[in-house]
């Protein structure tokens, strides 16, 4: 109803709009009241003779219209917005019985000799401005409950961008730090952080080392050591050591900035849902007010005295009670709260339909590399000769290798530090690309590598094929050491599993999900891992095109496939798959692609999302529900049906107030969804 920003923003105060409309609804209940309480004294005969002034239609008419004319204004200018644009919607049902209403009192005020005599009761002009006052305070009422749940929903991005520090201290060309506002950051500039501060912007560490809690991007508890060279995220927070970083990215370009605006696109958008209340909406406005007018013209022929009084206030009360704002509220509200929810669980839909097609989702699709791995290499099995011990084998492999630039050679070189291994120096390093290398450490010849280069070497490796048999059928890659052409042992190299993996699939086929591992690796590689984890259904090898036909074949069977990666490669397979999922330490063009992004790396929260959409799409039927059973019951008690029966006549401020009350159950059921628990 009310306008968006595309960037939402840290507002100083309370909302503004908020603000106007609570003003609104605070006079409009200071002068309904006394309205309300005379209309029903007079009608009552409590008022004695000498004050009788107090019941006359001229008062009424001072207190009623200021509530019509200043506090429902902006309800009734969006009632002639949607006549004037042939968009009928809740407010043209408002505007109408509130216009009908209070000119009708008005032109019975001003000429009470002019009205018939069927409009009369007890010979008494019988007025409505009590009624056109109470609607118009109780859809005010409406409306500022709305903006307050609005403005609940809009927590999380709030809370998102509170994280980004307001200046920051920019170093000067003579080392001079000057603190300024963070829109004056700009790229390139260099940055101090101390310790306790939040990163102005994304960059990299010039200067200085520190711990730095990156759980706002990655769910990670523990601190990530940062050192020269290392990226960091603005928003995160230093914890130890003062750095110096330099800023990559600035504004809207940093990753928390694009994590609001995604969740702040996906809370705009709309759910295929939505598309069923819209269909009701367009003939249901136009349904409602031809049935007003029948009714209207029933009780004028028809009904029983006065009948014009009764016929103008069925209509009047019709157009109020199926007022279609529940209906309206009952998908965008749920969706709305849900974006929050998932962003405070660090899971971003990127839109609406996402959302709604998680939840009839049977099969996953899952990739290798980077999503049920860790996605890069590691040290996973040491197996010396005898006589060897361990430390010695990793120690004299990582010696050498720390001259390489091999992804392999790398991940041999972290294994020794992480065991805190004093490495020596390296002489006369060679390496034999696709083999390995070799070299000089502490006056020992050293080689490390594949089968080949040892028997280029001299190296008899016929004892260890055995063990480096089991490791390959492991998916692990295996890599001979020798010293001074004996062999001292195997290293065995693999991308190990994320430790949730194998929890996360046996969840998934427990819930009766169709799990299917597909992946550019080689079969052996794949095959590996899809028996470690109990995966039947594998696609090895599979270039990134490939993937894409995978996931099309699956939907053409009739399946509803989520794809689960985070590499380039993957994004053709996410963009075909009904919804895409994109790790957080993925790739951007993964991320773009996907519908939704787990910004953790955490293979749970795929689970958590599948949950998420499940109580999101069950909130948005309980509200459609709701919304159509309340105007299948409201608008036929407000056209006369019990009349006949039981003498029941519902008032148009009754009808406000139940119209009212629908909206306030819709809003509060949906932000049930705030509590959800999808862990």
């Amino acid at each position: 109803m009310a306008l968006e920003p595309a960037m939402p923003v840290v507002a100083a105060g309370e909302d503004p709009e908020l603000r106007d409309m609570k003003r609104r609804f605070l006079v409009s209940t200071v002068l309904t009241v006394p309205l309300f309480v005379i209309a029903m004294a007079g009608m009552a005969g409590w008022i004695p003779r000498g004050v009788s002034w107090v019941t006359s239609p001229w008062t009424q008419l001072v207190l009623a219209t200021p509530v019509v004319l200043w506090c429902g204004w902006p309800l009734l200018v969006r009632g002639a917005r949607s006549v004037a644009n042939r968009r009928l919607n809740m407010f043209t049902l408002i505007g109408l019985g509130v216009v009908v209403a209070y000119v009708y009192s008005v032109w019975a005020t001003l000429v009470p000799a002019a009205v018939p005599h069927a409009f009369r009761h007890g010979g008494e002009v019988a007025l409505y401005f009590e009624s056109a006052a109470m609607i118009v305070t109780l859809v005010l009422l409406g409306q500022v409950l709305e903006l307050r749940a609005r403005g609940r929903t809009g927590a999380a991005l709030r809370g998102l961008m509170d994280l980004a520090p307001k200046t920051a201290r920019r170093l000067d060309g003579d080392g001079q730090e000057v603190e300024i506002p963070l829109a004056e950051v700009r790229v390139g500039d260099q940055l101090r952080v101390r310790p306790g501060e939040r990163m102005p912007a994304d960059g990299s560490v010039v200067e200085g080392r520190g711990a730095v809690d990156e759980s706002m991007v990655t769910g990670e508890s523990l601190p990530v050591d940062k050192t020269a060279g290392d990226s960091v995220i603005g928003g995160t927070l230093n914890g130890q050591g003062s750095l110096v970083i330099r800023a990559a990215q600035v504004g809207t370009e940093t990753v928390l900035a694009r994590i609001v605006q995604a969740v702040a696109e996906a809370q705009r958008s709309r759910a295929p849902v939505q598309a069923l209340a819209d269909r009701v909406s367009a003939w249901f406005v136009p349904a409602v007010i031809a049935v007003a007018v029948v009714a209207a013209i029933t009780w004028a022929l028809v009904g029983p005295e006065p009948r014009l009084a009764n016929a103008l206030l069925v209509a009047v009360s019709t157009l109020i009670v199926a007022c279609p704002c529940a209906l309206g509220l009952a998908t965008p509200m749920s969706m709305t709260v849900a974006m929050g929810r998932g962003a405070q669980a660090g899971i971003l839909f990127r839109d609406a339909g996402a959302l709604q097609a998680l939840e009839d989702v049977d099969t996953v699709v899952l990739d290798k590399t980077g999503t049920l791995t860790v996605g890069s290499p590691e040290v996973v099995s040491i197996l010396p000769v005898d006589g060897i011990a361990e430390s010695e084998l990793l120690r004299f492999a990582a010696s050498l290798e720390q001259a390489s630039e091999h992804p392999l050679a790398s991940a041999v070189v972290r294994a020794a530090q992480a065991r805190g291994l004093r490495l020596g120096r390296t002489y006369g390093f060679e390496s034999q690309p696709g083999a390995g290398a070799m070299g000089v450490v502490q006056m020992r010849r050293v080689v490390v590598g594949n089968a080949r280069l040892m028997a280029d070497e001299g190296v008899d490796v016929q004892a260890l094929e055995p063990e480096a048999d089991r490791l390959r059928e492991l998916g692990q890659t295996t890599v001979f050491v020798s010293m001074d052409q004996v062999a001292i042992g195997i290293l065995g190299i693999a991308d190990p599993l994320k430790p949730e993996a194998w929890e996360v699939v046996q969840g998934f086929k427990r819930e009766g999900l169709r799990v299917v591992l597909l992946s550019g690796d080689h079969e052996a590689s794949v095959r590996a891992v899809a028996q470690m984890l109990g995966i039947d259904e594998i696609h090895a090898g599979v270039m990134p095109h490939g993937k894409a036909d995978v996931v099309r074949g699956l939907r053409g069977d009739g399946s509803k496939v989520a794809m689960v990666g985070d590499g380039v490669n993957d994004a053709p397979a996410l963009a075909e798959a009904d919804v895409g999922i994109a790790m957080g330490a993925g790739t951007d063009i993964a991320k773009q692609t996907a519908g939704v992004t787990l910004m953790s790396g955490d293979l749970r929260a795929v689970g958590r999302a599948v949950r998420l959409a499940e109580a999101t799409m069950s909130n948005v039927r309980q509200n459609l529900v709701f919304a159509f059973g309340y105007n299948s019951i409201g608008v036929p008690l407000a056209a006369g049906v019990l009349y006949p029966l039981a003498g029941i006549l519902l008032a148009p401020a009754a009808a406000a107030a139940a119209m009212s009350l629908s909206s306030v159950s819709v809003i509060t059921n949906a932000l049930r969804l705030g509590r959800a628990r999808i862990d």
